[in-house]
């Protein structure tokens, strides 16, 4: 890694750190305010929005601590780190959103059921604060969402919730002008809806990465494709890939080579695969070398 990337890795880093604080703060403030006024209004719209509110604050927090507790060192014990923390923190993520979503759907069923008097200005006027906070939060994990699937949960957390407060602001503007009371709990299940539909894909990755799979970007085929193009390269088989964390990948390998080829060779071959491979976004790579002799008694063994 160059100075200036190492630089700028440096600098991402710092921002992330700085964008998680910024959101718990300005979310668990928002919170208090959203519970608050909901009790206070007796809305399901504003407690369900503020309950989705309060497990984003607690998913912040816990990505947080994953993406700090990642980046310590490597010990006898934890030979990888703790990388994998990051996965495990998406895999949290997804479960504590879905928990969240049994609760709203419930109560709002209740109200369909036994509809109560609320205030659809005062609902309005909240949400609409929530909008803000939530957009601004949301942006400032928009340019890393796609590098890391820990930040792509704060983010779609964020994001949603933003989208959750425009459907809670129509409700309320319905509320006003019309005193339609089933609005509010089916913005509560509509709610329930769009946070089933932002988090499924959180789920089954990271249910993925924690089990091992191939992370999603990258395909076995035009990894051997790639190796194959390497001057010098046979064959490579016994191919596992797998997620460290939620940016970086580790690969093992054996790769045949020309028996006629010496260590030098052979040391040439692994370097420059290694430096393909970085390309396609392996970061930890393990080769192992075998002559094409050597293949061929293994096959007919």
């Amino acid at each position: 890694m160059t100075h200036e990337n190492h630089r700028h890795h440096t600098n991402e880093i710092t921002n992330l750190h700085r964008a998680f604080w910024i959101g718990i703060i300005l979310n668990a403030a928002f919170v208090v305010i959203e519970f608050g006024a909901g009790f206070y209004y007796n809305s399901l719209a504003l407690l369900s929005d503020a309950g989705h509110n309060l497990s984003d604050v607690a998913s912040l927090g816990l990505s947080l601590f994953a993406f700090k507790i990642s980046k310590a060192k490597s010990n006898e014990r934890f030979t990888y780190g703790y990388h994998k923390s990051t996965i495990l923190a998406s895999l949290v993520n997804a479960v504590i959103l879905l928990i969240a979503v049994g609760s709203i759907g419930l109560e709002a069923i209740q109200r369909f059921m036994d509809p109560e008097e609320t205030k659809g200005s005062v609902i309005s006027l909240v949400a609409g604060v929530g909008i803000v906070i939530n957009t601004f939060s949301a942006l400032l994990f928009f340019r890393s969402k796609e590098k890391d699937l820990n930040v792509r949960g704060a983010y779609l957390h964020l994001a949603t919730d933003a989208l959750v407060s425009v459907g809670v602001v129509i409700a309320g503007i319905i509320i006003t002008y019309t005193r339609l009371l089933w609005i509010d709990p089916l913005i509560g299940l509509v709610i329930m809806g769009v946070v089933i539909y932002g988090t499924w894909k959180l789920l089954i990755e990271s249910l993925r990465l924690s089990l091992d799979a191939v992370p999603e970007k990258i395909e076995l085929e035009k990894i051997k494709q790639a190796a194959t193009k390497i001057p010098g390269v046979k064959e490579i088989h016994h191919v596992h890939v797998w997620g460290m964390s939620t940016t970086k990948n580790a690969l093992t390998a054996h790769v045949v080579i020309d028996s006629k080829d010496s260590l030098s060779d052979a040391e040439k071959i692994k370097h420059d695969l290694k430096h393909e491979l970085e390309h396609m976004n392996i970061q930890h790579a393990t080769l192992e070398i075998e002559s094409s002799d050597e293949n061929c008694e293994e096959e007919h063994n």
